[in-house]
């Protein structure tokens, strides 16, 4: 009877390590972060700052975001005829869309002019300014066209700073300035109506990265 109830025991720390480990894998348990400096990695500065704010354009990007998840916003892929989401919706691009206006830059303006200039760069036959900025594959290219391209391995951990943009093949996000265990950064993104927290340690498990970017 004793070695029946220890092997149950065992049976149920088993299956609680399990679950504890696929909800961690999940990020529905909070991961511990790490900054910069535990890393001996220097903060990135930019030399830009577009908007005159007396802020770069990399730290005003990073803080534009940081503001936009504060508010929740919910998973929802809808059109607006003035192109920025102005209700509790959004999707991945509006956390990009967002950081990039906080710190000078109007996609929905921008992604518009460099669309109407060159259609066919974007295969796009008809510009519209009001949803082509919302588009990730729209978002690449104009990022290929006109900010720096960085590393995808992420074994090179100094070359990720909060504030960068990363490009998946179906989604985007913005780098976070707080770092795993092991100095991979930490996404901040918005991915579907279940996600829980905006700020997740996923990075080191996507293995459909295509891209890597960063304003100036």
């Amino acid at each position: 009877m004793k070695r029946h109830r220890l092997i149950k025991g065992a049976a149920f720390l088993l299956l609680l390590l399990l679950l504890t480990a696929f909800l961690y894998r999940l990020n529905i348990l909070p991961h511990r972060s790490y900054d910069n400096a535990h890393f001996g990695i220097a903060d990135y500065r930019s030399a830009a700052d577009c908007d005159g704010d007396g802020v770069d354009d990399q730290t005003d990007l990073l803080a534009g975001v940081r503001r936009y998840i504060a508010a929740r916003p919910v998973y929802k892929s809808k059109y607006y005829a003035g192109g920025y989401p102005d209700d509790q919706y959004g999707v991945c691009t509006d956390v990009v869309a967002q950081g990039c206006l906080a710190a000078g830059y109007d996609l929905m303006t921008l992604v518009n002019r460099d669309v109407t200039a060159d259609p066919a760069a974007y295969g796009i036959a008809t510009p519209d300014a009001n949803i082509d900025f919302r588009r990730v594959e729209n978002l690449h290219v104009y990022f290929q066209r006109h900010a720096i391209a960085l590393t995808t391995d992420l074994r090179a951990a100094e070359q990720w700073q909060g504030g960068d943009i990363v490009v998946f093949r179906h989604h985007i996000g913005i780098v976070s300035d707080r770092r795993n265990k092991d100095g991979v950064p930490f996404l901040i993104h918005h991915g579907s109506p279940w996600q829980l927290r905006y700020e997740e340690d996923t990075l080191a498990v996507r293995n459909d990265i295509v891209a890597h970017y960063r304003l100036t």
